[in-house]
């Protein structure tokens, strides 16, 4: 199956107001997708209003959000379920600053219902680091059950490599590619891990325009089984000229 780990929607800062867990869904069917996971910025306060709309489409789902840790490195924490998605957000939000965003500076944090409607704005900055470091995290992650991966490797801001110069030992099950990266020179260096490449959409028509292709069940056990074989495979690298 086709699947797409990387996914923002309206609730991330940074991302298009279109992009509503509805608006989500169709472009994932549209694409052919098997499998998404949402992934927004900090919280995965969208995740009830996806697991609706995905429940409705008889879409496969999965639950997380895009952790940016204390060395200002983005992770993907990714769960089976909802609940275990909200847990990690709780913790996550522990460690956030106690400020309040400023939707002029940063951009609007609508968290929505599974038919577009607004529940309520989130108030906390999404669009900082928190207090976790990515051990603290890759533990709280393997104690909810989750996936932890490290987000778009080949990046020069945000990623383990740029940040980091290495990535840190026992801590993720597979490493990402952004969707521009080229494979060849990018897969060298994921020390090992199963490799996978993403949207990180955060516009419609952005969604699924890669994936990673594995034969699995789309379940937090069946990708470690097919992360730990190192058998995915990844579509052809978005080439910009």
């Amino acid at each position: 199956m086709k699947f797409d780990l990387h996914i923002h929607s309206a609730l991330s800062p940074c991302a298009s107001l279109e992009m509503s867990p509805a608006e989500i869904v169709r472009a994932a069917k549209a694409a052919g997708m098997g499998g998404i996971a949402l992934t927004d910025h900090q919280s995965a306060k969208n995740a009830p209003a996806i697991a609706e709309c995905a429940r409705r489409e008889n879409l496969a789902c999965l639950f997380g959000l895009e952790v940016q840790t204390s060395e200002d490195v983005h992770t993907l924490a990714v769960f089976d379920t909802v609940a275990q998605a909200l847990a990690m957000t709780d913790w996550v939000y522990e460690a956030l600053p106690k400020r309040v965003n400023d939707p002029e500076t940063f951009g609007d944090q609508p968290v929505l219902s599974w038919d577009d409607e607004i529940v309520e704005m989130e108030w906390r900055i999404l669009a900082t680091g928190c207090r976790r470091t990515i051990p603290e995290t890759a533990a709280r992650v393997r104690e909810l059950g989750g996936l932890y991966i490290a987000a778009h490797i080949d990046r020069p801001n945000f990623s383990v490599l740029s940040g980091l110069g290495a990535i840190p030992e026992n801590c993720f099950d597979a490493v990402e590619l952004s969707r521009t990266a080229d494979e060849n020179a990018w897969a060298p260096k994921a020390d090992g891990y199963a490799v996978i490449r993403s949207s990180d959409a955060h516009n419609p028509g952005d969604v699924a325009r890669v994936w990673t292709e594995a034969d699995c069940e789309f379940t937090v056990d069946g990708l470690k089984a097919v992360f730990a074989a190192k058998s995915t495979a990844i579509s052809e690298r978005l080439k910009c000229f």
